[in-house]
């Protein structure tokens, strides 16, 4: 720094002109006046060349030298190097319309277009995955068939021909004169010894022994009232009073009595009595029975 050239004379002689007019008994403001026009006249001495000099200042306290600086201003703020003048493009436009906003200048627009930006960089969310489907219930087993019922039986037969396809070899009502009544009373099946006879229907045994010329013979009392007779047998299984049913076993053929060879002498009679009788064949086959 230059030293500081002393005062002239001119200067001192106004200074103490200053003082004589002020007096002694002057205010501190006013002395604060004088101490100012003092220290611009010292300026005005200390500027003897062209260029400007620094002062340094002579009372200690805040000034333009002293004054801390103010915090740096934050990055995001617009730096304007220095005023620069501008003219209204139009009247009917204010102030603010017309201020150019700073390409760095944060404001809601680039706000909204940085968040655009962010979602259209950020990746899809994958979709959840769909909850796995329920296993499907298992289907119900199908009832099981009820069973099959059992098949009826069989209806009991109501009729059946004594000896069951068995040949005839002398048929009913043939004339001969050894018979008592002049002709054949019934029909012969010609069967071995043994061969099982049967009940033609549902009955009642009326008697079951020896008859004379018919040997070993049962009679059956027949729903209707009719009687079967089986003559010349050679074993009885039923005993008088018994009841049967029809196709049940009575007995077994044999040649008992008046009889020439091994056969069954059946007859079909209206009353327990000789000669009271019907064609045993037609009778039976009146009922359904034809296998004989």
């Amino acid at each position: 720094m230059p030293p500081v050239p002393p005062l002239g004379p001119a200067l001192c002689r106004l200074a103490d002109a200053f003082l004589r007019q002020t007096g002694r008994n002057h205010s501190t403001t006013a002395a604060a006046a004088g101490a100012a026009v003092l220290t611009g006249a010292l300026l005005l001495a200390s500027t003897g060349s062209a260029s400007a000099q620094t002062i340094a200042p002579t009372t200690p306290g805040s000034s333009a030298f002293t004054a801390p600086h103010g915090a740096a201003p934050a990055s995001a703020l617009v730096q304007v190097a220095g005023p620069s003048p501008y003219t209204l493009p139009s009247e009917q436009l204010s102030a603010q319309e017309s201020v150019a906003i700073a390409a760095n200048l944060f404001t809601e627009q680039a706000a909204a277009a940085a968040v655009s930006a962010d979602q259209a960089a950020a990746p899809a969310a994958e979709p959840a995955p769909e909850p796995a489907a329920a296993p499907e219930p298992a289907p119900e087993p199908a009832p099981a068939p009820a069973p099959a019922p059992a098949p009826a039986p069989a209806p009991a037969p109501a009729w059946s021909a004594p000896v069951p396809g068995a040949p005839t070899s002398n048929p009913y009502g043939v004339r001969n004169p050894h018979y008592a009544a002049g002709y054949h009373t019934g029909v012969d099946f010609a069967i071995p010894t043994g061969t099982p006879l049967l009940a033609v229907g549902n009955a009642t045994v009326v008697s079951a022994g020896w008859a004379g010329a018919y040997g070993k013979e049962v009679v059956l009392r027949l729903p209707d009232g009719r009687f079967a007779q089986y003559a010349h047998m050679s074993t009885l299984s039923v005993s008088a009073g018994q009841k049967v049913a029809a196709g049940q076993q009575i007995g077994r053929s044999g040649t008992t009595g008046n009889s020439t060879g091994p056969h069954l002498h059946f007859e079909i009679r209206s009353a327990n009595q000789y000669g009271a009788v019907i064609n045993p064949v037609s009778y039976l086959a009146a009922r359904g029975v034809s296998n004989f």
